[in-house]
């Protein structure tokens, strides 16, 4: 292992990252997701007089919102997307060159976001236009994948191009209403690609991934995966969506609202079952593996915060706790998922061990327990809730550092086994 790292060939360079998609766009999304919660984390001990003032041009909250639906996750996505999608759909592997613009233009979009939130809003709207400008061309890249495929099963594929342009448009919205003073409706944006995009892409690759990497590695546990389950799942998500919407359009409607937290208990109920009956318990000596079914098993966790903190509401009069189960599925859900998923491609395309060691886990506990904070600080209504919110913040973007520049780390350096990719 020396004599390999004292090799010049096998030292970090930044013409690595071209060696395969992968590589070009998880580092972007590390460098994106590590400057998001830098400046969220700076912007929240600022609200707590830890730091001087940090004024911001726009709302915090959406501006952060923003930036954690569509700044560092699409770059995610699509380094998983070129790398996994062309063996769903039996095309191609795309080179990192051809995927460099989208890339590029996401990272620099999202770069000038964050300094018009300091600066001025037409510079946040500039940047926000830039990496519209991508992530519109990623989709359509990914979009002549779907329509070159001749493979018999496409659902999973097709279904993320859905829920890309979803993205697409919702960013469109959010841009348009920012630039009008329409905050509200940029929220309402915001909310509807985070379902309807980062979630749901999150939930079609599960449905596909989970079942397939634990039958591969847990003996007697075999791919078990129905449509039926996946469509199951994308209804969940919907019915997160109507409340929201029927705020948005002035339409109250108690009957509606109450059968969509009945869902929401339901689809809750059968995520928790499915992670179970995916091999969660029979996972337990991996610990990848076990790292993928616990993020999961947050989308069911989130649910159900959902619907029993509305009938919460209702019974007792008093705010729900909506936020904090939606920072189950962003932090827990999501979060989780990104850590186990990205890890796992990472260590495959780098030639290494399809494992999570020591420091791999013990971030991923870490992440655990940050999430249980971040949602005890939206139940505690006092100066401690700020607290707790500042101190998860602070632990989100030590976590993802220590995580992200481990990474980074690989991604510029040959893969240990000498082959290419």
């Amino acid at each position: 292992m020396m004599q390999q790292d004292s090799d010049p060939k096998s030292r970090w360079h930044l013409r690595h990252l071209m060696r395969a998609p992968h590589r070009l766009a998880f580092a972007a999304a590390v460098i994106v997701l590590l400057l998001t919660s830098l400046w969220w984390a700076i912007t929240l001990s600022a609200r707590l007089g830890w730091i001087d003032t940090w004024s911001l041009q726009v709302s915090p909250t959406l501006a952060h919102g923003t930036m954690m639906t569509f700044g560092f996750l699409p770059l995610f996505f699509m380094g998983f997307l070129n790398t996994a999608g062309p063996r769903w759909l039996a095309v191609a592997e795309p080179s990192a060159q051809q995927i460099l613009l989208p890339v590029s233009l996401q990272v620099t979009g999202w770069i000038l976001w964050i300094i018009g939130t300091m600066t001025a809003l037409s510079v946040m709207v500039v940047g926000g236009v830039v990496a519209l400008f991508g992530l519109t061309i990623a989709y359509l890249q990914f979009g002549r994948f779907v329509l070159k495929s001749q493979a018999n099963d496409q659902i999973h594929a097709r279904t993320i191009l859905v829920a890309g342009w979803i993205g697409v448009a919702s960013l469109l919205v959010l841009l348009t209403a920012l630039s009008l003073d329409q905050y509200g409706v940029a929220r309402v944006a915001i909310l509807t690609a985070f379902w309807g995009f980062i979630a749901a892409t999150f939930v079609t690759v599960a449905h596909r991934m989970i079942p397939f990497f634990t039958a591969s590695a847990v003996p007697m546990v075999t791919v078990w995966r129905p449509c039926w389950i996946l469509y199951l799942l994308l209804t969940g998500l919907f019915a997160n969506l109507i409340p929201t919407w029927m705020q948005a359009v002035g339409i109250q409607s108690s009957v509606v609202e109450v059968s969509a937290n009945f869902w929401l208990l339901v689809s809750g109920l059968i995520v928790i079952w499915l992670a179970i009956a995916w091999g969660l318990f029979k996972a337990v000596s991996n610990r990848l593996l076990v790292m993928l079914h616990i993020g999961f098993a947050w989308l069911g966790v989130s649910f159900l915060l959902v619907a029993v903190s509305h009938l919460w509401s209702w019974t007792t009069g008093t705010a729900d706790w909506s936020l904090g189960a939606l920072h189950a599925t962003t932090m827990g859900f999501v979060g989780s998922l990104t850590m186990a998923m990205i890890t796992r491609v990472s260590c495959g395309h780098s030639g290494r061990p399809l494992r999570a060691d020591a420091l791999m886990w013990s971030l991923f506990l870490l992440l655990q327990v940050i999430v249980l904070l971040r949602i005890g600080a939206d139940t505690t209504h006092s100066i401690w809730s700020l607290r707790l919110l500042s101190v998860a913040s602070i632990g989100w973007t030590l976590i993802f550092m220590i995580w992200g520049l481990r990474l980074v780390g690989w991604y510029g350096k040959p893969r240990q086994d000498n082959q290419p990719g």
